[in-house]
């Protein structure tokens, strides 16, 4: 584990694989809970060939927050993201983002498509504005949205495994949190604190006039399996992007990179050499 001095903080990071003249590094952002750990399932494939990078977020793990402060803020981290992109000092590189991380992507590439060559939106979480949304709600779990201040307030008041039941049985259906395994399990854990910040974290959302001015490669993904408003999300999204790619794992839910990790690296590979 490497830090890296942005905006203030240390953002923790693992740095593995080579880079090559041809090949720019690949920089992956977590979700929701997540850390730089999120995408352990998919370095060993991914740094074959790229040079990736895994970022925690300002206030994840490695630091163990207490939720006091007042700097947990969508625009915090998309600027941090920013920062750090600009503190490798390595030119464009491909950006893979995640859920929550998927959204901070998205604002990176609206914000500044200089410091990327390629992105990879795996199911962005958040909201669309009116005129993006379908006219009938899709099929699925209850909102996440409105699932979050509740999660926040079990932890609050001590129920840990109450709140991540309720968060990831809100995303992969009622009772996905009971078969999750022990290592996952511990990582959200280690991250519990930060539903605390994410209430107030003033997510804006997507707007159809952001979409359409987004000039960077994209390349959406999603879990054929997966519910609700995130199996939506990205295919609006994807048609509103100029010349947006999009692929979907088959079998899988929001965390697909985890439940079929060659076919999710399978996926990037090809469009990253494109």
């Amino acid at each position: 584990m490497q830090t890296l001095s942005v905006n203030g903080y240390d953002m923790a990071y693992l740095d593995v694989g080579k880079s090559t003249v041809d090949t720019p590094p690949l920089v992956l952002v977590h979700g929701t809970l997540g850390d730089f750990r999120t995408w352990n399932a998919v370095l060993g494939p991914l740094s074959r060939q790229k040079r990736v990078i895994s970022l925690s977020l300002r206030r994840f793990f490695p630091e163990h927050w207490d939720g006091v402060g007042n700097d947990f803020l969508m625009a915090q981290h998309v600027a941090d993201v920013i920062g750090f992109i600009e503190k490798l000092n390595v030119g464009p590189v491909d950006l893979i983002g995640h859920s929550r991380g998927g959204h901070i992507g998205f604002r990176v590439a609206q914000a500044r498509p200089d410091l990327l060559r390629k992105a990879v939106l795996a199911e962005p979480g958040g909201d669309l504005e009116p005129a993006l949304q379908p006219a009938s709600a899709p099929p699925g779990p209850v909102p996440l949205g409105p699932r979050v201040p509740v999660a926040a307030e079990l932890v609050r008041n001590g129920d840990i495994d109450g709140a991540l039941a309720l968060f990831v049985d809100g995303i992969d259906g009622e009772g996905a949190w009971r078969r999750w395994p022990a290592v996952p399990r511990q990582q959200l854990r280690d991250n519990i604190y930060t539903l605390l910040g994410q209430v107030g974290e003033n997510r804006k959302p997507f707007a159809r006039s952001e979409a359409e001015s987004i000039k960077t490669p994209t390349l959406f993904i999603g879990g054929g399996d997966t519910r609700g408003g995130l199996a939506v999300n990205w295919r609006v999204l994807a048609e509103h992007i100029p010349g947006a790619r999009t692929a979907v794992i088959p079998g899988t839910r929001h965390w697909m990179f985890e439940q079929a990790p060659q076919e999710f690296c399978n996926v990037v590979l090809d469009f990253l050499q494109a």
